[in-house]
């Protein structure tokens, strides 16, 4: 018999942990290959964790609400479940340092936020993350060193630095003699400033306190640490889209008739989207570092709200090797699973641009946050009719026409408004030159 180890599976490539929320098998229990073993949670989607083997549960190594790096041991599967494997050890014990086996830490994570940390000593590892709050915060290596890590191996999380930082601030801790003065606080102070308000007594008046689910404390800490990395430019820009919304009126039924799923405006944005990103293949990139990664797939995630209120992003992979049925197909599909909460990991995973429609709750234009790690998002606005002046070579005249304003938020550490507007200009003008007579 063998021993085979159940990881943190890898959610995406902004996604470094994940929550466990249910535990759906015990030690000593039965598993099937694929049957699920627990249930976990990310900022972007709940999913079930299925067993990659065949046997009997030996040990869990986490507790439900701890986060967990991926590629992380999280429990351990010995194969020949007909023979059976008394255990012992009660569900579940202080976790070991499994994290060993597994390939890639994440250090920023916290499986264990209640374990002390060890002694730290000068071969300590820190994060690039960890790194570049504590220069942005002139906080040294000195004073680094004192930190406590509640991280794997007693690494330090953001977590640690900004608790750190606030206390600092606050007065609660000593300064270690930094290298270079302090600077300003320019990190995510909403958060920082969270962790320090604790007194209820200052909240008067005729209130009602509502205290944010799960997901939402996950989508606020998302959205912070957007502002934080990427410096936004929000450009703006209007389109004249009559012919594409007077051709889909036309089509809307018999293409529903024939394709059995509607026709939305959303494919038809997306398709503008796709043939301008091969126009401008760097706005279809990320930065790590001082590097500027040129993604070649073209992967477009749809801003999608929930019932609940929340957002979600679902993807809609190799957009660019679909027509337009195709990509209405994926489009309905995605949004009817998101509402239904059916998302998969793999269905929020790998974007590389994100169309957010504001104009769906009747809102004119936005200014959207970037989706990290990506470098740029797209808003369209409502649809209105407006009296616009149209020029024909026979003179200008005044007439009806739905416009729409689109914005793009972009990381200015990459993208320059030059092309920032360029490529915005570009999406406008495939949507004003839509050809009226186009065959589904």
């Amino acid at each position: 018999m063998a021993t085979v180890d159940l990881v943190m599976p890898k959610m995406g490539e902004s996604i470094m942990e994940a929550t466990i929320l249910k535990w759906h098998k015990n030690p000593g229990d039965t598993v099937k290959m694929d049957e699920t073993v627990l249930e976990i949670a990310t900022d972007k989607v709940d999913s079930e964790v299925p067993s990659t083997a065949a046997g009997v549960i030996t040990e869990i190594l986490y507790n439900v609400n701890d986060v967990v790096p991926i590629g992380t041991v999280i429990a351990r599967i010995k194969t020949g479940a007909d023979e059976g494997v008394a255990t012992q050890q009660p569900q579940p014990a202080q976790p070991q340092p499994a994290v060993a086996e597994a390939p890639k830490p994440q250090p920023q994570s916290q499986p264990q936020a209640a374990k002390p940390a060890p002694s730290v000593n000068g071969n300590r590892f820190y994060s690039p993350l960890v790194l570049n709050i504590a220069a942005q915060e002139g906080v040294s290596m000195a004073e680094l060193e004192t930190i406590p890590g509640t991280g794997n191996e007693g690494r330090v999380t953001k977590k640690d630095i900004l608790q750190y930082v606030s206390d600092k601030k606050s007065g609660r801790v000593a300064t270690a003699a930094p290298a270079a003065p302090a600077r300003e606080m320019v990190i995510p102070v909403e958060k920082v400033e969270q962790r320090s308000v604790a007194a209820p007594a200052a909240i008067s008046g005729n209130v009602e306190i509502i205290e944010m689910d799960r997901m939402r404390k996950l989508i606020a800490d998302h959205m912070v640490r957007s502002k934080h990395t990427s410096p936004h430019v929000t450009s703006f820009t209007e389109a004249d889209v009559t012919n594409l919304v007077m051709w889909r009126e036309k089509v809307k039924k018999e293409f529903e008739k024939r394709e059995r799923t509607k026709i939305t405006f959303t494919p038809l944005f997306i398709e503008a989207i796709v043939r301008c990103i091969k126009k401008f293949p760097l706005i279809n990139s990320s930065v790590d570092g001082d590097r500027i990664i040129v993604k070649k797939d073209i992967n477009i995630g749809m801003a999608t709200a929930l019932p609940s209120g929340n957002l979600i992003v679902p993807v809609i992979r190799n957009a660019d090797q679909l027509n337009l049925v195709g990509l209405a197909k994926q489009v309905n599909g995605l949004a009817d699973n998101a509402r239904n909460n059916k998302l998969k990991p793999e269905d929020i995973a790998d974007g590389t641009f994100t169309l957010t429609n504001v104009g769906t709750f009747g809102s004119l234009m936005g200014t959207p946050i970037i989706n990290q790690p990506q470098v740029a998002i797209l808003a369209v606005g409502a649809i209105k009719k407006r009296p616009v002046v149209v020029e024909t070579p026979h003179g200008d005249s005044i007439a009806i026409r739905h416009m729409m304003y689109l914005s793009m938020s972009y990381d200015h550490r990459i993208v320059d408004g030059s092309l920032g507007a360029t490529f915005l200009t570009a999406v406008a003008n495939e949507l004003e030159n839509f050809n009226p007579n186009r065959e589904i």
